[in-house]
């Protein structure tokens, strides 16, 4: 059976053209990365979390989390906590700045997020979970949507009996990780449990987990019904792997490679500012070169380098053709001036504040 990934699908009244989601990933999900994944056949691309205790205390770097760009439509940004009315503020910052959908996050397995009663430990508490979800969906007017795993424990089935009383308190939408967050990211996906959620709810249902290729895509929305796939990990540093995902099976040249890092580093340096960046970016230099795509001495000769502005001259040098590239990738950017931006937030966090 042949999945049109191309096929439209409404998430509560937004329109998501294609039936592919780039995954909210902490520390990666900048707005580069999200712009490059819509360029490359994502129908929904999601922020990183945002901490609803940042928002309510007017963090400059988390109230950063809020800049939409005009070609990111449809936008998720994903917010976490466990009071209900800091959440709901955070939820109406969040329509505010121009996002498409609400989502929360109620999957991060990571101690510092779960101590705090925020993401998969939410699973433990379901009454306080359905609290939370109502309070952000009576707060907007945007569809809310959430991430969970399928429970805290291995094993656990909680995934299935959570789900519908989600919906019930005014979910529109569920991606489930099939794994337990005692799992975090060892082991496989358990799609099966997928397959058990999509026929308990009457909304669309997003599978994330392991979709690292077309056929995986394909062989996951046949035997689960949910209405896309999502893709994390896959997709860090790799965005050909969202369009092999969608149908082109072409691999990159080492001048495309290169053309498409420099532009992300440059649309992140503009976000982040130069300083910011130049850490930020270094984890992406051997996710980009990696797989085969250049020398392992040549990654960590970029990563040993003192600025981003040094490393794309390295680059080019390694690649000249990657300038005819990146040329062609500059003239069909939209205008950066094309952003949404909440009046209310420091101007010095776009600078590099």
């Amino acid at each position: 059976m042949n999945i049109d990934l191309h096929e439209r699908w409404f998430l509560g009244d937004v329109e998501i053209p294609t039936r592919l989601v780039l995954a909210p990933m902490a520390g990666v999900s900048v707005q580069a990365f999200r712009r490059q994944g819509r360029r490359y056949g994502a129908g929904l691309v999601c922020s990183e979390m945002v901490s609803v205790a940042g928002i309510q205390h007017r963090n400059e770097r988390t109230l950063g989390y809020l800049r939409v760009g005009a070609d990111e439509h449809p936008l998720a940004i994903q917010i976490f906590g466990s009071d209900p009315a800091a959440m709901a503020e955070a939820a109406r910052m969040v329509e505010a700045a121009g996002a498409d959908v609400v989502d929360m996050n109620f999957g991060c397995p990571v101690k510092k997020v779960t101590k705090t009663g925020a993401g998969a430990s939410l699973l433990d508490d379901q009454d306080h979970a359905c609290r939370l979800v109502e309070a952000v969906a009576t707060a907007v007017s945007l569809p809310v949507s959430l991430k969970m795993r399928r429970g805290v424990e291995n094993g656990s089935r909680t995934c299935l009996a959570v789900g519908p009383r989600l919906v019930e308190a005014g979910a529109a939408s569920l991606t489930l990780h099939p794994r337990s967050a005692k799992q975090m990211y060892t082991g496989t996906a358990d799609h099966a449990l997928t397959a058990e959620l999509v026929s308990l709810v009457s909304v669309p249902v997003i599978a994330s987990g392991d979709v690292t290729s077309r056929a995986k895509a394909q062989s996951v929305l046949a035997t689960t019904g949910a209405a896309a796939v999502m893709v994390g990990r896959a997709a860090q540093g790799n965005p050909w792997v969202l369009r092999e995902i969608m149908g082109a099976d072409t691999e990159p040249s080492r001048e495309e490679v290169v053309a498409e890092l420099i532009l992300f580093m440059r649309e992140t340096v503009r976000e982040l500012g130069a300083h910011r960046a130049s850490g930020f970016l270094k984890k992406f230099y051997g996710w980009y070169l990696g797989r085969g795509r250049f020398p392992r001495p040549f990654k960590q000769e970029l990563v040993q380098l003192a600025t981003v502005h040094e490393a794309e001259a390295r680059l080019l040098a390694a690649a000249p053709g990657a300038r005819f590239v990146l040329e062609r990738l500059l003239s069909e950017f939209p205008d950066p001036e094309d952003e949404i931006l909440l009046d209310s937030l420091p101007i010095s966090i776009y600078g590099g504040g």
